[in-house]
């Protein structure tokens, strides 16, 4: 017996690609409408692995994601926010002062933070997980995206501005570059959205707090 499905039904299943048109996903925005109207869903993935590709640390990646990670942490029933192996310590009270609720961030030292990611991602408990490395192989990204849809978690993997050459199969992958007043986002991979650059200027209040 053959079951008929509606095209239009069909087409919202996260897994079908239709150019700019793609299919919806849930989203959470990044707080920045400038770069959400890029986006496709107009924010981050709920699910899915964003590279971004710095020259360095501490440029303003962390500033970028403040509003979706406050967002995240701050729902009623918020699952862990994981950090695998930050280079630096974060600090407290600068989280605190951007709206994270501390109680749900959970920071992991490891000598193996892309197996560590992996685990982060694919269990089921948290609703974001960020992870520096050093190198990443293809078939590594291929293994965290699959990990991100099964723990239908938004995973961020910090790799650095030489990788861009590389190839990957992220949902989406980003260059930052400083800019006078915050970041210069390049989008380099986006299914379903807009690429090109957009430049970003920190809210006054963000800025006086620094970091």
């Amino acid at each position: 017996m053959s079951v008929e499905v509606p095209l239009a039904r069909l087409l919202e299943h996260p897994a079908i690609w239709r150019g700019r048109s793609a299919a919806r996903i849930a989203t959470v925005s990044t707080g920045f409408p400038a770069l959400d109207e890029r986006l496709p869903g107009h924010g981050w993935p709920r699910a899915g692995l964003v590279e971004i590709l710095i020259a360095r640390f501490g440029i303003g990646e962390l500033r970028l994601l403040m509003p979706a990670l406050t967002t995240l942490t701050g729902r009623t029933a918020a699952r862990w926010c994981a950090w695998i192996a930050p280079p630096l310590e974060p600090f407290a009270p600068a989280l605190a002062a951007h709206g994270l609720a501390l109680e749900r961030v959970l920071v992991v030292r490891t000598d193996t933070p892309l197996w560590a990611f992996e685990q982060a991602l694919g269990s089921g408990a948290c609703d974001a997980a960020l992870a520096w490395a050093r190198r990443a192989h293809l078939r590594d990204i291929r293994r965290l995206q699959l990990a991100t849809e099964r723990g239908r978690t938004l995973g961020i993997l910090f790799r650095a501005l030489r990788a861009a050459r590389d190839s990957s199969c992220a949902a989406l992958r980003l260059a930052l570059e400083p800019a006078p007043h915050g970041v210069r986002v390049t989008l380099l991979k986006s299914r379903g959205g807009l690429r090109g650059s957009v430049e970003l200027s920190w809210p006054p209040a963000v800025a006086a707090r620094g970091s």
